[in-house]
């Protein structure tokens, strides 16, 4: 836990999941896509193997939850046929309000050093490198790493960070996000029910949209 007289960061409980989800959804409505299902994905991501629940943490502010980080278990498919062991973080939420303050770093920061300690070697994202590098990313394909979802290309958001100083070190290997990363189209309809449990947004098309 790290504290001053008003920022605090710590574990998820369960009774914020909701205010988690619900920050989650403010913080990525209408951004990639018309929408968003991210608050969805960090729903059905808890009762998978994969979450780190020791990794779900809450930033707040003056006791309000302004920021959420999750991170999960993953896999190198490395070309020797071998498979290491890794983690990948997202999604990475801060509530509009407090957005470009410096608490989405500050949460990155805290969660990579609690990593650090919990002994996982690497950890891997897909952002934009001008705001990760501060963090101590580089671009996975300087490493040697693939992504599986743009091998013909060099990826350039596709990032990673050696937690474990040379993990990566004559490592040769294609990286693919979690299953649970995605939401399925069987579990589209499911989506659509739980999303009606928040206060109804407009979704809109806009030029900034990646999807």
């Amino acid at each position: 836990m790290i504290e001053n007289s008003k920022i605090k960061i710590r574990q998820e409980k369960k009774e914020d999941y909701f205010i988690v989800e619900n920050l989650v959804r403010e913080s990525f409505w209408n951004v990639y896509r018309p929408g968003c299902d991210e608050h969805f994905i960090v729903n059905q991501y808890r009762d998978s193997p994969n979450f780190i629940k020791e990794l779900s943490l809450v930033l707040e502010y003056d006791k309000k939850i302004i920021g959420y980080i999750m991170y999960s278990k993953s896999k190198l498919n490395c070309d020797d046929g071998t498979e290491k062991e890794v983690i990948a973080f997202g999604p990475l939420a801060i509530h509009p309000e407090y957005q470009r303050q410096g608490y989405g770093k500050k949460l990155v920061d805290y969660s990579l050093n609690k990593a650090t300690k919990l002994g996982y070697p690497c950890v891997f994202i897909s952002g934009d490198i001008n705001f990760y590098k501060r963090c101590g990313f580089v671009i996975s394909t300087s490493k040697g790493i693939r992504y599986a979802e743009d091998l013909e290309g060099d990826a350039p958001y596709f990032l990673c960070k050696e937690l474990k100083l040379g993990f990566l070190e004559k490592i040769s290997a294609i990286y693919k996000d979690p299953k649970e990363y995605f939401v399925s189209q069987e579990k589209s309809q499911l989506f659509e029910e739980y999303d009606k449990k928040f206060l109804s947004k407009e979704k809109l098309k806009l030029p900034s949209q990646i999807f």
